[in-house]
């Protein structure tokens, strides 16, 4: 039996982790990099194996650095089964979809330039198409139900376990047995943050001889929950006092849908105004809205109840859904009283990148940054104080007001994180992934009780 890493090791994105048992190969997620022209360049390199051998894929959610590179796989030679649950499936889609778009498009824009320019440069072909997106779409085989164990093979059996980071998402545990040995492996995913509203809490299973663990945040605590929503309230109508826009770089899944369900509670008991404008200008996060609806079953009872009785608790008065190129332009006509929420989350392209650069320079407007920014993302460079930042070739001053609320984080704090490893019984041995190095090495002093393992990229352990 072999576990080796070839994503997310010393890194936050790209998670990607082989397992080979009794003559078979199970990866665990294949995620795409994310943070600048360094990720670009690691995305198109080799996987560290080959991708025809690889037997199955299992994911654990559709966050981009976890199914982004699977459309690579299927187009570099992968004919495995992909198992996962019903509702990362349908999200994973649109993600990869979008994906295999903007990179079209970005070739497109990129080969325009290049003859406006007259320059005789190689073309900027895209990772994958939208039909490599399409074609691996036909390798999700059996849909995996939580707490319920999928047979994958002769000694080889899977588990997932509700991790309450996104809809759909799971932990993942191993049996494995190969030559009468036996061993349990369990990948945590992205756990999530406990005690938000829409999601459960993420499940531990009992016990596992080998851990391997996301440290997201693993070097610090969230705001709490609750004086994170008013804080939310508090800069919206801080900003509407000082007559401009609010700014939200969002994630399209589970961020979106958080935050138009804290919107639609602001309006209804009085915090926020009745007459807010809320543009949702993401295609892909108004399509996972839809299909937010369609999987009650990921839901903590209160909301699933709203479900039931017909209510949408992503629904408030003043909502607009921009799919259209023509109507996210049109947005940036209004000077003042409207919370844009867009994609990317991290600012890295899409359309958010044009109303920070509509709103950053002034005054009375605000940005919101709600989630994780990896380094030498665009906003992490805002979370840290830049006094100026580049879109599109133009240099921006920061004038607007900038918020960094980390409570509505999805990713387990520290504190999560320690009593989720420490539930796990067994002789752990525990390795390090999903993680800037400075925040691993700092989770590491905390851990006790286990081997504690650091992998490097393309590493291989004998388990």
């Amino acid at each position: 039996m072999k576990l080796s890493f070839h994503g997310a090791d010393r890194g936050v994105t790209g998670s990607c982790h082989l397992v080979e048992c009794a003559g078979r190969r199970i990866l665990i997620d294949c995620g795409m990099y994310q943070g600048g022209r360094a990720a670009e360049e690691e995305n198109a390199k080799a996987f560290g194996f080959d991708p025809a051998q690889i037997d199955y894929v299992l994911l654990t959610h559709a966050h981009l650095d976890h199914c982004g590179r699977l459309p690579l796989l299927g187009k570099r030679g992968f004919r495995g089964e992909i198992v996962t649950t019903a509702a990362t499936r349908e999200l994973s889609r649109l993600v990869m979809v979008d994906s295999a778009h903007l990179q079209e498009e970005e070739a497109r824009k990129m080969a325009l330039r290049s003859r406006h320019h007259r320059r005789h440069s190689p073309p900027d072909t895209p990772l994958y198409s939208i039909l490599d997106a399409f074609n691996v779409l036909d390798a999700f085989g059996r849909t995996a139900v939580y707490n319920l164990p999928v047979e994958l093979a002769p000694g080889i059996r899977a588990t997932f376990f509700d991790a309450g980071h996104i809809l759909g998402s799971a932990s993942i545990f191993l049996e494995l047995e190969e030559n009468g040995r036996h061993r349990s492996v369990l990948f945590s995913g992205d756990l999530g943050n406990s005690g938000r509203p829409l999601l459960r809490n993420p499940v531990t299973p009992q016990q596992a001889d080998v851990i391997v663990m996301e440290t997201t945040y693993g070097d610090r605590l969230h705001k709490p929950f609750n004086p994170s929503v008013e804080e939310f309230y508090a800069a919206i109508k801080d900003t509407f006092r000082r007559g401009g826009n609010v700014v939200i770089p969002t994630f399209a899944l589970e961020r979106a849908q958080e935050l138009l369900y804290f919107l639609r509670e602001g309006v209804e008991s009085g915090a926020l105004s009745r007459s807010t404008q809320v543009f949702l200008d993401s295609p892909m996060a108004i399509s996972a809205t839809e299909i937010f609806g369609r999987h009650p079953e990921c839901y903590e009872p209160e909301t699933a109840e709203l479900f039931r009785e017909g209510r949408d608790p992503f629904h408030l008065p003043g909502l607009h859904f921009t799919r259209e190129t023509i109507d996210s332009i049109a947005i940036n006509q209004i000077v003042g009283g409207a919370v844009i929420m867009a994609g990317a989350g991290m600012c890295t392209g899409g359309r958010i990148r044009h109303h920070l650069k509509h709103n950053l320079a002034r005054h009375d407007s605000s940005v919101i940054l709600v989630g994780f920014a990896a380094t030498g993302t665009l906003a992490r460079e805002l979370i840290d104080g830049a006094k100026s930042i580049k879109i599109h070739g133009e240099e921006i001053p920061v004038h607007a007001r900038i918020y960094t609320i980390n409570g509505f984080s999805a990713h387990a704090d520290q504190a999560e994180l320690l009593a989720w490893h420490k539930q796990i019984g067994g002789e752990k041995r525990t390795f390090l992934v999903h993680g800037e190095e400075q925040t691993m090495n700092h989770f590491a002093t905390l851990l006790a009780e286990t081997q504690l393992e650091r992998p490097a990229l393309n590493e291989v352990f004998e388990l």
